[in-house]
């Protein structure tokens, strides 16, 4: 069995004047989501062997703010695949994590991180989690997938239970949607 914990990144600041999609920094309301999801983190216990994330400024902001809230910091482990990825090239990066971690967190973006929950869950009906990221997987989101597998190397569709969906709404109602 191995756990996969995706992070989308926090909100970001659409207003600042950035050349590239890449270097678009968190706006204020996405620090406040992702230290609250990182405290989230930290009172479930959640434990990580190894993180790896898009190297995109506000999944780095976001990481960051994160592990503040956390309370302990992971070394990143950067890959430029993640950057507004596929879930076909997601999955990819799955596979390529190494088998000596069992529990891992990935940092990225949507649509990718949504459609990759949505290919390793089945669309059974059983998992009223997955139907709610199917209505939307929202920035700051944090999703714990069991997969059943030995190695993520056999990582494949349907292959994944939905464990945890937290949204920082979930938290603080003052970050659902339509708020400022």
């Amino acid at each position: 069995m191995k756990r996969l914990t995706l992070l989308r990144h926090a909100k970001s600041d659409w207003d600042d004047p950035v050349a590239r999609d890449f270097d678009r920094p968190l706006n204020r309301r996405g620090e406040k989501a992702a230290r609250l999801m990182g405290e989230h983190a930290a009172r479930k216990g959640m434990r990580f062997d190894l993180l790896v994330a898009s190297p995109a400024v506000r999944v780095v902001q976001t990481l960051e703010t994160f592990f503040a809230g956390y309370g302990e910091t992971l070394e990143a482990r950067w890959d430029r695949r993640i950057y507004l990825a596929s879930p076909a090239t997601l999955m990819d990066v799955v596979r390529d994590l190494p088998g000596s971690a069992d529990t891992v967190l990935m940092a990225g973006h949507n649509p990718g991180l949504e459609e990759l929950i949505l290919d390793l869950v089945p669309d059974d009906g059983a998992s009223p989690l997955r139907e709610d990221v199917e209505v939307k997987f929202p920035t700051a989101s944090l999703a714990v997938l069991d997969l059943a597998v030995e190695a993520w190397s056999d990582a494949r569709d349907n292959v994944a239970t939905l464990a945890s969906f937290t949204r920082p709404r979930d938290l603080d109602p003052a970050l659902g949607p339509g708020t400022r």
